[in-house]
């Protein structure tokens, strides 16, 4: 069941980053930033509605703000990361996010992967790798070698750090209340602490926002199904499994690419990739 859910939260991840970039190109990537979260809470409130609100246990709000801060720091930094540098090799490095997920939540949740979990996540990892250096044409080693010369995949590091703690509140948060009003009440409190920054930065922007409604309600629906999925999925099973198999995402991400906008994928590129990173998702489906 959480195999399912983490897919199809991986969907609507990529539906999400696809506006998300439109936006970013088109606006600035403060005004994206900030459209995902508060475009996303109209949908949320509905969920709520529509569930009943759930009783909510002390810690929640504590839980929703220390998401708020984790998640905009990662997003911002994962923003500024994709302007200054070439998504594969983004891509390729931000999924050390992973392996920091696995030790807090380890810490934090008490969540043990086994044996077999922990080498699903490593496989699956590794195929992302693969993936992503095959396609940029670079050695194995590019990405680490230049962090130390890349402001971009420095961006990329911060983003990954800040990554794992944002999964970890937001699981916190919906186990203290409901995947609906976790989702609520995290990205509102996200909203009210991103909104003044973006008033400084992008305030020339905000007169754009009927231009492209249609665009910031499709970013916000994509949004808050991701949310929401992953949530039903993380109260499942353990947060680092399913974070490890939503990165099928990428592949959905290729297929968009090549059904919509005719990018044009190499199979023998992508195929020893994508294989190694489905053998993970097995391993983690067998492990859990």
């Amino acid at each position: 069941m959480w195999e399912a859910l983490a897919l199809t939260a991986a969907l609507c991840q990529v539906l999400r980053n696809t506006v998300m970039k439109r936006l970013g190109h088109e606006l600035d990537e403060y005004m994206a930033v900030w459209g995902r979260f508060t475009f996303l809470l109209p949908f949320a409130a509905l969920f709520v509605l529509w569930h009943g609100p759930p009783q909510i246990k002390p810690g929640f709000v504590w839980a929703c703000l220390l998401f708020a801060v984790c998640q905009i720091i990662s997003t911002m930094a994962l923003s500024k990361a994709l302007k200054l540098s070439p998504i594969s090799m983004v891509t390729a490095l931000w999924k050390v996010s992973l392996l920091v997920l696995v030790g807090l939540g380890y810490v934090t949740l008490k969540e043990k992967p086994d044996v077999l979990g922990v080498a699903g996540i490593l496989i699956s990892m590794s195929g992302v790798y693969l993936l992503n250096v095959q396609r940029a044409h670079i050695s194995w080693w590019a990405p680490l070698a230049v962090l130390f010369t890349d402001r971009g995949l420095r961006y990329t590091l911060l983003a990954a750090l800040f990554f794992a703690p944002s999964v970890i509140t937001i699981k916190w948060a919906m186990q203290l209340s409901d995947p609906y009003m976790g989702t609520l009440g995290g990205y509102l409190a996200a909203s009210v602490l991103v909104t003044p920054v973006v008033l400084v930065t992008s305030r020339r922007y905000f007169v754009a926002i009927p231009r492209h409604w249609m665009a910031f309600v499709s970013f916000g629906l994509f949004a808050a199904l991701t949310t929401v999925i992953q949530g039903h999925a993380y109260l499942l099973t353990l947060s680092s499994y399913v974070e490890a198999v939503k990165q099928v995402e990428i592949l959905f991400a290729l297929g968009i690419g090549v059904l919509m906008f005719g990018e044009k994928q190499k199979a023998r590129e992508i195929a020893p990739g994508a294989i190694v990173m489905l053998a993970g998702v097995v391993l983690l489906s067998l492990a859990a």
